[in-house]
């Protein structure tokens, strides 16, 4: 399931992470596996960075306060969010798909059921720097407007295409959902959809209502793994 969030930030939390990020300072050939370090070409983020903490922080409160997101995604866990550029002498990150398990802080491990790009440039900045997910419905191409997020299921073979003009600024992160299948996920989004336009044309107490919710909560419990 891949779905799009428009507006994740506001013009002023976008505005100033983009100073940030044009502030900082960058390094190549961070956080990919084996098989991802042969096709990565980019910037990031360097982990000691004195402006990682704002950012990160910034990024989860927009996360949290999007109802949307969460319940498309189901958050358990959340890997910190890192952040990466593309220019084009560091233009592309070729195909690859997302390690199954990333560690977190704690010592604990993720496993990675969503991966997410939040988009900290937008489309007019930059030439290229398309990106590409190939899943069961063939070959999808996403690039967003600045403060927009796009998921999608980490299985899934991707790519960065090659920034030919200009540079892409963005954020990106990996999510363990409460809902470990896709399809499953993809059901109770759409099931959440439907009553959250019902409670608003009828209000929250019609029987009918109620009762639905109750199903949408018991089968959150049902397939829940935690």
């Amino acid at each position: 399931m891949i779905v799009s969030f428009e507006n994740i930030l506001t013009p002023d939390e976008l505005a100033a992470m983009r100073r940030q990020l044009l502030a900082a300072e960058w390094a190549r050939g961070i956080s990919a596996g084996p098989q991802g370090r042969q096709v990565k070409k980019n910037l990031q983020i360097p982990e000691q960075s004195a402006v990682l903490r704002e950012l990160r922080t910034l990024v989860m409160r927009a996360l949290n306060r999007s109802p949307d997101v969460m319940s498309a995604l189901l958050p358990f866990k959340i890997i910190p969010p890192n952040f990466n550029r593309y220019t084009v002498e560091d233009s592309h990150y070729g195909k690859h798909i997302d390690s199954t398990l990333r560690p977190l802080p704690d010592g604990s491990y993720l496993r990675t059921d969503v991966s997410a790009t939040l988009f900290l440039s937008d489309p007019e900045e930059y030439d290229g720097g398309e990106l590409k997910i190939i899943d069961t419905f063939g070959e999808q191409t996403v690039k967003l407007a600045a403060g927009s997020l796009v998921t999608y299921p980490s299985g899934s073979l991707h790519e960065v295409t090659p920034v030919t003009r200009g540079e892409r600024l963005g954020c990106y992160m990996f999510m363990q959902s409460l809902i470990r299948d896709t399809e499953k996920r993809r059901l109770l989004y759409e099931m959440d959809n439907s009553l959250r336009r019902l409670r608003a044309e009828q209000g929250e107490a019609q029987a009918d209502l109620v009762a639905l919710t109750g199903t949408y909560n018991n089968l959150v419990r049902m397939w829940s793994e935690c």
